[in-house]
């Protein structure tokens, strides 16, 4: 289980690996340093208190991590074979006049 902070909502989650955007609002979330365990010790203030830390962006970015092996795994793999499978356009043919001075080898 990884904390995570979306900035769009204010609320931090509790997500099953390192997920990168929001299950509510599907922005871009950040992933916190602070472990799960580490947060479900907090009382409702300190929750607060740490909700309203991620808030500020400066603080936001001491609180947080980058997850380092995304690139590995199998949802990042999934989403680059999406990204390319829609990256293929079909265009269609371009009437070609045919060439002056050029030799046919028929």
């Amino acid at each position: 289980m990884y904390m995570h902070y979306c900035k769009r909502c204010h609320r931090v989650y509790m997500l099953n690996g390192h997920k990168q955007f929001c299950p509510k609002c599907r922005e871009s979330i950040a992933e916190l340093k602070l472990t799960y365990m580490d947060y479900v010790s907090m009382d409702g203030t300190s929750r607060t208190l740490f909700s309203s830390c991620c808030a500020d962006e400066e603080q936001l970015k001491k609180l947080s991590t980058t997850y380092r092996m995304y690139k590995y795994s199998k949802w990042y793999k999934e989403l680059q074979k999406q990204m390319l499978q829609q990256a293929i356009i079909a265009y269609p043919a371009i009437d070609q006049t045919p060439m002056e001075n050029v030799l046919s080898m028929s």
